[in-house]
């Protein structure tokens, strides 16, 4: 499996914190030089290491805070 680039375009929340000081982020990332998608996963401290997460274009992004939206806390 070949090396994995990434490139971190807007690191918009962290909305936890492990005790080990990983993060769970939304942020807007380029993967291997494509087109940017937003991203939710686990990061290390000083973004060195990370989880598995998932990616969502826009519109996937839109549907899902339609749906959290809907949700009774």
């Amino acid at each position: 499996m070949g090396e994995i680039k990434y490139e971190i375009i807007e690191e918009i929340s962290a909305f936890s914190e492990s005790t080990k000081g990983w993060t769970k982020e939304l942020n807007l990332i380029s993967w291997n030089e494509r087109e940017p998608k937003y991203d939710i996963r686990d990061w290390a401290p000083n973004k060195e290491k990370m989880g598995k997460g998932i990616t969502l274009t826009r519109e996937e992004l839109i549907k899902l805070r339609d749906v959290l939206n809907k949700i009774k806390l």
